[in-house]
């Protein structure tokens, strides 16, 4: 069984805590770093853009995170 790797943030200035699959936080922390960001900044940024408010800010990111994977993939074929 995984072990999920608990991250904090401070979201519209709230503190607060998310526990993802370590694979979900390399795929996002390679997003970050291809558009320049800061971890914290992308996960603002999903935070933000959540469709459904009441959609689970993990859920969010772990959407996210397999919809832009095929970045990371062709950004390492391509290296």
């Amino acid at each position: 069984m995984r072990h999920l790797r608990k991250r904090s943030f401070r979201l519209a200035g709230h503190r607060t805590s998310v526990a993802l699959e370590p694979e979900f936080w390399v795929v996002l922390e390679a997003l970050a770093a291809r558009h320049g960001l800061s971890l914290a900044a992308l996960v603002a940024g999903v935070d933000a853009a959540r469709p459904v408010p009441d959609l689970p800010l993990a859920s969010a990111l772990r959407v996210h995170a397999l919809a832009h994977a095929s970045e990371i993939q062709a950004g390492s074929l391509a290296s």
